[in-house]
């Protein structure tokens, strides 16, 4: 895997999947990107150009912890851009990841050709999504055979009392077959302090990031799942409206990982979005 120096000198890595225009994929957690995989086989499109967060994969770890800070992580992607000569980017997060990739659009709006968030977190612009509003979408799953003992952990996390996310799982999956419990396992996060000082003081400053968004002109897709507990639609709604060129799409059937839940339909729609 070809490496290259952050700005304060950590070694970070990337890996290189497919041919074409590349695409730079910034993942969520902070966790190994394996988990994203080839987004379905996206990378039969365009080349996906996926980045180890610092401390996570194969990425170093930073002498200066205070480095896993959120707002902290654009200076790596900036010097990713730079690593591979590119004078603009088509870039993607995901999940958490779409919170550093917010964050430099609003640094650098100049160096960004399209902007793709998946399943994207919203607190980079303070969207505020309640717990009722979780609840109130995973009411849609309530014929699902693990239902019961999921929304029941569900409502103590989002009430304060509880701290059962094994159980919430399923939630995160259009379905909760055997594929998607691999997919679960190999996926958890293992620097948890990395995962701990990403949201920091001083990680999100939303009022300029807004502002900021203001003057970014590339086109932007916002693609949440049906389902998505994480990213429901209507607070990806709201996040779309931080953009001037903004387009929300709501995948069917789908939780937080949707190149797993339906990789042609997930697929299909990134790539019409890329071609623009």
């Amino acid at each position: 895997m070809p490496t290259f120096p952050a700005p304060d000198g950590t070694q970070l890595s990337y890996r290189v999947i497919g041919e074409g225009d590349p695409v730079v994929c910034i993942p969520g957690g902070p966790t190994d990107s394996v988990y994203l995989g080839d987004l379905g086989g996206l990378c039969t499109h365009r080349q996906l150009i996926v980045l180890d967060l610092r401390g996570t994969g194969r990425s170093a770890m930073p002498q200066d912890t205070s480095s896993y800070r959120c707002d902290r992580l654009v200076d790596d992607v900036e010097a990713l851009r730079e690593r591979l000569g590119l004078p603009r980017i088509d870039l993607l997060g995901h999940s958490a990841g779409t919170n550093i990739a917010t964050q430099y659009a609003a640094r650098h709006p100049e160096k960004v050709s399209k902007l793709a968030l998946i399943g994207p977190s919203p607190r980079a612009v303070d969207v505020a999504i309640t717990g009722e509003a979780r609840r109130e979408l995973a009411q849609l799953r309530k014929n699902e055979p693990w239902f019961p003992a999921a929304f029941a952990a569900l409502h103590a996390i989002t009430e304060g009392t509880g701290s059962d996310w094994e159980t919430v799982a399923p939630f995160s999956w259009g379905r909760w077959d055997a594929t998607a419990q691999k997919h679960h396992a190999a996926s958890q996060p293992s620097n948890q302090e990395a995962v701990t000082l990403f949201a920091a003081e001083g990680a999100f400053s939303p009022k300029s990031t807004r502002a900021a968004l203001a003057f970014c002109e590339a086109p932007v897709l916002l693609l949440t799942g049906e389902f998505d507990l994480n990213s429901p639609p209507v607070a990806a709604a709201e996040f779309a409206e931080a953009f001037p060129d903004a387009t929300l799409v709501v995948q069917p059937g789908a939780g937080h990982y949707p190149w797993l839940d339906d990789a042609d339909w997930f697929v299909a729609a990134m790539a019409a979005f890329l071609r623009r």
